[in-house]
């Protein structure tokens, strides 16, 4: 009768009320970070789409200048062509037609119509290629355009030093006569 009430059922309903109001403010917080993390995504696929659509149109250009460099070669056009793989190799930054470029520009220096042809040249953009792009496609007709044209430089000092030696039996033959024509004398 005399005692005091302590008011023990106030302080709970205070507490459930605090958890209530913890628990709905902590959903508010997660659904205000599930939209954010969302605009986010939003935001990097639509980043990614922009990259997709200017490496397409990156990849058309470049396809364009390696086609146009093609289509030169067949025109016997060697510095025209040389020119758009050049072009090609700079613009595709060791990616995927830059391969294409550089067994271009090999073909173009080992073309048996060119007039600059240059088979050590030839051989460089061969050998860079299976550097650069070693999954390339490209890869093994550069191994075997590489090994022929290698013979090919061997067979052509061969046939030069092969020149030499003649050139030097006609000087010794024409010594020889010279020598029995004075003996003869």
């Amino acid at each position: 009768m005399g005692r005091k009430r302590t008011r023990a059922r106030e302080f709970i309903f205070l507490c459930i009320a605090g958890l209530i109001f913890c628990v709905l403010f902590g959903c508010a917080l997660l659904i205000e970070k599930d939209k954010a993390k969302f605009k986010r995504e939003e935001t990097q696929k639509q980043e990614i789409q922009k990259e997709e659509l200017q490496k397409e149109e990156a990849l058309k250009i470049l396809s364009k200048h390696l086609a146009r460099a093609k289509k030169l070669l067949e025109q016997r056009d060697f510095d025209g062509s040389l020119m758009e793989s050049q072009k090609v190799l700079d613009l595709s930054s060791q990616n995927p037609p830059g391969d294409e470029a550089l067994f271009n520009m090999g073909l173009i220096y080992a073309h048996f119509r060119n007039p600059k042809k240059d088979y050590s040249k030839s051989i460089g953009f061969f050998r860079r290629l299976m550097g650069e792009y070693p999954q390339s496609p490209l890869v093994e007709q550069t191994r075997v355009w590489v090994r022929v044209l290698q013979e090919s430089e061997k067979l052509s000092q061969t046939i030069q030093k092969l020149n030499q030696v003649i050139e030097e039996s006609k000087h010794v033959d024409i010594e020889i006569e010279e020598r029995k024509r004075e003996k003869a004398k």
